[in-house]
C-alpha cells in the first residue's frame, strides 16, 4: 500500500533562507557530518528545523548524503542567492520524484531510477505531479484531499491536509502575509479563488529542458541514440507531467532544442524520431545558468 512520504518537512516549509544555511555548511571542509547539536551550532537552525531543512535539501536534490551533489555545486557557482528560475525548476523536478526516484552516485550527476507503475509508490509529491494534475489540472484542496485518499487509504483527513498545504505553499500559496512561495516563478501552479491551476508554467530556457530530456532519456532508453518522438511525448513520469504543459507545448520546446544542437528531429518518415546530440547532462544544466 502506497505511504504518503511528505513528513519529512515535520511541517517546516520550504524558505530559502533556510535552506541557503544548509547549502553553505555542506560547502565547508566538515560538510554536513556531525550531531544535531553541531549542525544547530553551525547553521543558527532550531533543534527540529535543522534536520527538517536538511531534508528539504537532499529531496530538492541539491544535496546528497553529507556535500552539495553535483547539480547542488553548479547551483551554488552560479546561484547562491537561489534566485533564479533555473533553480526553481531544477528543485521542482527532482521533489517531484521523491526520495525513491533518485540517487548520487561518487564522481557523477543525479542518476534518476526506473520509475514505478503507479507514482504514488513514491510518495505524494510523485503521487500529485504525475498521477493527480494530469487529470485535474484546475482543483481546490478539497478536491486534491478527496482524491489522494484513495491513493493513500491509511492516511487520515487531518494528515492529507496538513501535508498537501505545505507542499502548494512550495508553489502556490504564500507562506505568510509577508512571504510568497519560493518556487512561485516556475508558474508550475497558480491560485485564483480557491482553485489551483496547472498549465500556465513559465518553462525555463531550453538548456534546462535539455537537462530534464537528458536525465529521463537517461534513465528510460539508456545509451540508445535515438527515440520515438512519441515515446518521448507521452513518457511516463516524462517531460509533459515535469511542466505541467500539454504535448503539443511539449512539442515546440523540442523544436527550440533542434535550433541549438541538442537534439535533431526526423520527421520526413513516419514514424518520427529524435536523435540525442549532447554528450553530458552536465554540461546542459551549467549552459542553463549561462545564457
Amino acid at each position: 500500500m502506497p505511504e504518503l512520504q511528505l513528513s519529512f518537512h515535520g511541517t517546516f516549509v520550504l524558505k530559502k533562507e533556510d535552506l541557503l544555511k544548509i547549502l553553505q555548511i555542506a560547502t565547508e571542509e566538515k560538510g554536513l557530518v556531525g550531531s544535531r547539536q553541531e549542525l544547530i551550532e553551525r547553521t543558527g537552525l532550531g533543534n527540529e528545523k535543522v534536520l527538517r531543512i536538511k531534508g528539504w535539501a537532499i529531496r530538492s536534490g541539491l544535496v546528497s548524503g553529507d556535500r552539495l551533489s553535483p547539480e547542488g555545486e553548479l547551483v551554488w557557482n552560479y546561484d547562491q542567492s537561489l534566485r533564479s528560475p533555473i533553480t526553481d525548476w531544477l528543485m521542482h523536478f527532482y521533489l517531484s520524484l521523491g526520495t525513491q526516484g533518485h540517487k548520487t552516485y561518487k564522481g557523477a550527476g543525479k542518476t534518476l531510477l526506473p520509475p514505478p507503475e503507479n507514482p504514488a509508490t513514491w510518495g505524494g509529491w510523485t503521487y500529485f505531479v504525475y498521477s493527480f494534475l494530469p487529470q485535474y489540472p484546475t482543483f481546490t484542496l478539497p478536491q486534491l484531499v478527496q482524491h489522494s485518499a484513495r491513493a493513500f487509504e491509511q492516511e487520515t483527513e487531518k494528515r492529507l491536509i496538513e501535508n498537501f498545504i505545505v507542499l502548494l505553499k512550495t508553489y502556490a500559496l504564500p507562506l505568510n502575509r509577508n512571504e510568497l512561495s519560493p518556487l512561485r516563478s516556475c508558474r508550475f501552479l497558480t491560485l485564483a479563488d480557491d482553485q489551483f491551476s496547472t498549465g500556465q508554467a513559465n518553462l525555463p530556457n531550453p538548456y534546462l529542458i535539455g537537462y530534464f530530456l537528458a536525465k529521463l532519456w537517461e534513465r528510460d532508453f539508456g545509451n540508445a541514440t535515438s527515440v520515438l518522438t512519441n515515446d518521448i511525448l507521452k513518457q511516463p513520469l516524462g517531460l509533459s507531467a515535469v511542466f505541467g504543459v500539454p504535448t503539443e507545448t511539449l512539442q515546440s520546446s523540442l523544436d527550440h532544442l533542434e535550433t541549438i544542437g541538442i537534439i535533431e528531429q526526423r520527421r520526413a518518415v513516419s514514424p518520427a524520431q529524435i536523435i540525442r546530440r549532447w554528450e553530458d547532462p552536465l554540461i546542459l544544466l551549467e549552459k542553463a545558468y549561462g545564457n
